[in-house]
C-alpha cells in the first residue's frame, strides 16, 4: 500500500462505526467513511469534543454540524513546505485529500532528480495538491480543472505556499477536450497526473463515468508524452477499479516505452490502532 506517513498537521486519530476522527491542524472533524465497517469503542475524547461533524442523510447527501470551527483555516505539509487552505463544503469534503501526499513524495523526488526541465500535465487538478508538489520540485505545470471555483482555490493555495510566481499555467477547461486540443497543437509533456472523479457531469450535461471514460482518456494522454517521459499517475477513488486494473491499463498503453508499473491501494495510518485506512488506489508508471 502507498501510505501517506509524513504528515504533521493531519492525522486519522480513530475509526469506528462508519466514521473517522481526524485532526486537521488544531481542529477535529468526524466524517463518514465507507471503508470503516467495524464497530469499536470510541475511547478518544475527540469523538465528543469534535469541531465539525458531517452527518450522512438516509435520503442521500448530508450536512455539517459545527462546534467552534472557523469558515476557513490552513494546514502545512512540512515535508514539501506546502500550505493548503481548508473549508468544509459539499458532501463532507474539506478541499484536500491528504492520502495523496504519498504520491506527492514519490513524483517530487523523480522531478528533482531528473536532471532536466520537466513539464507536467495535471488533469482534474482540484485544489492543486499535486500541482503545487510538482511545481515546488521544479516542474513547469499545466493545471486543468473544469471548475472555476476549484482553480481559484488552487491559486489561493499556491499563494499560501509561496508559489504564486512558479511556472504554473492555470486553466478552467474540460479535461478531455483540452487534451484533444493539445494533441492537435503538437504540445508534449514529460509527465501526466490524472485524478478523475468516479462520476460527474460536464458543463453541457455530459456524463463522466470513470469505468467508461478512463481508458480512452489515457490513450489520448499517451499521445501527449514527450520523447523522454518520466512518469504517469492515475488515481481512482471508486471501489470498482482495483489496483490491478490500473496496472493493466498503464501496462497496455505505456508498455512500448519500457519502464515499470506499480499499482496499490493508497492509505492513511490510524493513530489509535495502527491500521492503515484505505483511501482508493493509485497506478504509477515510471522510467
Amino acid at each position: 500500500m502507498f501510505t501517506a506517513e509524513n504528515w504533521k498537521d493531519y492525522e486519522v486519530i480513530d475509526t469506528s462505526r462508519g466514521e473517522k476522527l481526524e485532526r486537521w491542524g488544531k481542529y477535529l472533524l468526524v466524517r463518514p467513511d465507507p471503508q470503516v465497517i467495524w464497530d469499536t469503542k470510541r475511547e478518544h475524547q475527540g469523538w465528543r469534543k469534535r469541531n465539525g461533524h458531517y452527518h450522512r442523510s438516509a435520503k442521500g447527501g448530508g450536512e455539517w454540524e459545527f462546534f467552534d470551527l472557523p469558515g476557513q483555516w490552513s494546514i502545512t505539509y512540512s515535508r514539501l513546505n506546502l500550505t493548503f487552505n481548508l473549508k468544509p463544503f459539499s458532501f463532507k469534503h474539506t478541499g484536500l485529500f491528504p492520502e495523496q501526499a504519498a504520491n506527492w513524495d514519490w513524483f517530487s523526488e523523480k522531478i528533482r532528480t531528473a536532471g532536466r526541465p520537466v513539464k507536467v500535465l495535471n488533469l482534474f487538478a482540484y485544489t492543486g495538491g499535486a500541482t503545487l508538489a510538482a511545481a515546488a520540485a521544479g516542474a513547469n505545470v499545466t493545471h486543468v480543472d473544469a471548475s472555476k471555483g476549484m482553480v481559484s482555490w488552487a491559486k489561493e493555495n499556491a499563494r499560501s505556499s509561496g508559489l504564486e510566481e512558479a511556472p504554473i499555467r492555470w486553466l478552467v477547461d474540460d479535461c478531455q477536450k483540452f487534451v484533444e486540443r493539445e494533441i492537435r497543437r503538437g504540445n508534449h509533456y514529460d509527465a501526466v497526473i490524472m485524478d478523475p472523479p468516479s462520476y460527474g457531469r460536464g458543463p453541457k450535461g455530459e456524463i463522466w463515468k470513470i469505468e467508461d471514460a478512463i481508458h480512452p482518456l489515457v490513450k489520448l494522454c499517451v499521445k501527449l508524452l514527450s520523447d523522454q517521459p518520466l512518469f504517469f499517475l492515475i488515481n481512482s477513488y471508486t471501489t470498482g477499479l482495483q489496483p490491478a486494473v490500473l496496472a493493466y491499463l498503464l501496462g497496455m498503453e505505456l508498455g512500448s516505452y519500457g519502464g515499470t508499473v506499480d499499482a496499490q491501494e493508497v492509505g492513511l495510518p490510524v493513530s489509535m490502532n495502527g491500521l492503515i485506512l484505505p483511501c482508493g488506489a493509485s497506478g504509477r508508471w515510471e522510467i
